[in-house]
């Protein structure tokens, strides 16, 4: 998987975090408390502001996010966002939900999914996100250091509409949330799913 890194400056945010700083290489993000992604489901509210830097993906194409998974509290979440418009979009990273960290992807096609599964031996340590699309889906995989990637979803995504992509973090629950991205990159889709 050849990928090119992006500049931080080469993205434009959805909503403007509390804060920005590069530290070296790593970019460095203050999210606002309350900021979240969702659509309807199950919860009947709609929030579009969390923190996504997000430039135009190539279609086919991919698109990396790495970050350090150090946050604690219910639903701090980071991890990379496709984006179409405010009703079509996928979320994909980690996130805090029962006291547990979880590796998951939220699509949204009018309205949210949302599917996770356990990775506390995560916590703490460099998480990469990675989403390929290609035709009318989108394949998520994640690690963490530099261990194997493995699947997380397999998702439905429009055919031939343009996308934007990026690093994304929010904190629906509290102030305060600092996050460390590592890399942001893009490149070409994955040549399979398996």
């Amino acid at each position: 998987m050849t990928t090119e890194s992006m500049p931080w400056s080469g993205g434009t945010w959805t909503a403007p975090p509390v804060a920005v700083s590069e530290e070296g290489p790593d970019l460095l993000v203050t999210a606002a408390e309350g900021s979240d992604a969702w659509r309807h489901t199950a919860y009947g509210f709609v929030h579009d502001d969390a923190h996504a830097l997000l430039a135009p993906l190539a279609d086919p194409g991919a698109v990396e996010v790495s970050f350090d998974a150090t946050f604690d509290q219910q639903f701090d979440q980071a991890g990379l966002v496709l984006r179409t418009d405010a009703e079509t979009w996928l979320k994909a990273g980690v996130e805090v939900s029962d006291r547990a960290l979880q590796v998951g992807a939220v699509v949204t096609l009018g309205r949210s999914d949302w599917s996770v599964a356990p990775v506390q031996e995560w916590a703490g340590r460099q998480v990469t996100v990675r989403a390929s699309r290609t035709g009318d889906a989108v394949t998520v995989r994640a690690r963490v250091d530099d261990e194997p990637f493995r699947l997380v979803r397999v998702a439905p995504f429009p055919a031939g509409v343009p996308v934007t992509a990026g690093p994304y973090c929010a904190a629906p629950t509290r102030a305060g949330l600092v996050m460390r991205f590592r890399r942001w990159a893009t490149g070409p889709a994955d040549a399979a799913l398996h």
